[in-house]
């Protein structure tokens, strides 16, 4: 396994002088984006705001790094974790498919706080921070395609530590022996995250990919200090530790040739991506039969789906968090409010009696063969019966979103302002929207979130 480190480090070393194709740069772009409208709109929660308050405060030696959304600063490390939290907090972040994870929010916080930091001594353009951004993206997809990570663990804080810290070896412009050595360390600074927290509201859950960003930077700072790590790190932990089995094939499959980003899904639905399917049934089905807005009168909902999504069936779910992880709670709360956004999710639609009632009529179950199209595909079927006898149904092949069946721009600029405006004004999100989108073109990163 070492000589694929080897291989893996070598692709990292020589990213920032390859010249990179207009497409790949585009779709990370979006990616860039749709992270930074995650945080913003989950920076605004409760306990992320309460967080903030502990942890950041004025501009000082110690605290340069501007917060995104609060006018409040951070160290390097604070910063990323801080970003990393808050944009997992609405369930909103992109993800990957292959890697069953979220590359985006596990990489962008850490690379931003680098770029915005002292750490380079130097400003770093918007060209330089795509490309290490769609380097670590890379890394961090390419192990969680590759590994089998333990049913009990969740996924979150894992892969994503070593794409954190190889985005910002590549904008450190590490050579292929450093960015060896920064793998083996940031391997080792994984996180014993528990899938359990998902499903039953643990809202600590939502510190995984917080620490990873955060642990991203003391990779850096270990190995800028003399520390390192054991000989194969990547083998050892994805391939023993927390991993049942590392497939070296996937994990350097046309390495430099296919770049992960182009194989990532976005989100529109404010909820664990295993829901995605059956919503995306239930959307179909709400827009060809108006007797679904009167939901008293539906008497039973059937799903059937793959074995991740059966997994999601309390139909009693506790908070926010173990609402975006049920199948039957998503199906009642979109039925009553007409929409599956944020607000679906939260506030007084946790305690909505009609929904309460509704998801008790929603039943999850798996079809073995749905489960052997995974990764590629993610099925679902959704029957609805009414109390008259009517039955609806519809299904699917894959999640709307993904790279197979893409949003459109306007759908994805449309969800970047629904969640900035929870932070910005109006006319700053569109700004920020532009700048984001113009990226490619900035001088120095440290301009993004100037005026907004």
């Amino acid at each position: 396994m070492a000589d694929k480190t080897q291989t893996l480090a070598q692709f990292c070393a020589e990213m920032p002088s390859l010249p990179m194709d207009q497409e790949v740069v585009e779709r990370a772009k979006l990616i860039i984006a749709d992270c930074v409208g995650a945080i913003l709109g989950g920076i605004v929660e409760t306990e992320v705001k309460q967080l903030v308050e502990r942890c950041s405060g004025q501009k000082s030696a110690t605290r340069q790094i501007p917060l995104i959304g609060p006018e409040a600063f951070a160290d390097r490390a604070q910063a990323a974790f801080i970003h990393g939290l808050a944009g997992t907090v609405l369930e909103m972040d992109e993800g990957h498919q292959f890697a069953k994870g979220h590359p985006g929010i596990h990489v962008f916080p850490a690379l931003l706080a680098a770029a915005q930091s002292d750490l380079l001594q130097r400003p770093v353009s918007g060209g330089e921070f795509i490309t290490a951004f769609i380097t670590g993206y890379d890394i961090a997809a390419r192990i969680g395609n590759a590994a089998q990570i333990r049913a009990s663990m969740h996924p979150h804080g894992t892969w994503g530590v070593v794409g954190a810290a190889s985005a910002i070896g590549t904008l450190l412009h590490f050579d292929t022996e450093q960015h060896c050595e920064l793998m083996n360390i940031a391997s080792s600074l994984t996180t014993a995250s528990s899938r359990k927290t998902m499903l039953e509201g643990g809202t600590v859950r939502n510190a995984y990919a917080g620490l990873s960003n955060q642990m991203g930077h003391l990779a850096i700072d270990l190995l800028q200090t003399g520390f390192s790590g054991e000989n194969d790190g990547i083998g050892s932990v994805f391939g023993s530790v927390i991993s049942d089995k590392l497939d070296e094939t996937l994990l350097v499959e046309q390495l430099g040739e296919r770049f992960e980003v182009m194989r990532n899904y976005f989100k529109l639905h404010a909820c664990c991506r295993y829901n995605h399917a059956a919503l995306d049934c239930l959307v179909e089905l709400m827009e060809a039969h108006p007797e679904l807005a009167d939901s008293d009168e539906i008497e039973a909902i059937e799903v059937v789906s793959y074995n991740l999504a059966a997994e999601l069936n309390d139909p009693s779910p506790k908070n926010m968090l173990a609402a975006k992880f049920s199948i039957p709670f998503a199906m009642a709360t979109t039925l009553v409010n007409k929409n599956s956004k944020v607000m679906s999710f939260a506030g007084a639609a946790l305690k909505n009696q009609a929904t309460a009632k509704l998801a008790k009529k929603v039943t999850v179950t798996e079809n073995p063969s749905m489960t052997a199209l995974l990764p590629d595909f993610r099925p679902a079927d959704v029957t609805i019966k009414l109390k008259n006898g009517a039955l609806f149904s519809h299904a699917v092949k894959t999640n709307r979103g993904d790279w197979q069946d893409p949003y459109s721009a306007d759908e994805l600029e449309e969800k970047f302002y629904s969640l900035a405006e929870r932070s910005l004004s109006t006319e700053q999100s569109a700004a920020l929207y532009d700048r984001l989108m113009k990226l490619d073109e900035a001088a120095d990163i440290r301009t993004l979130f100037h005026s907004g």
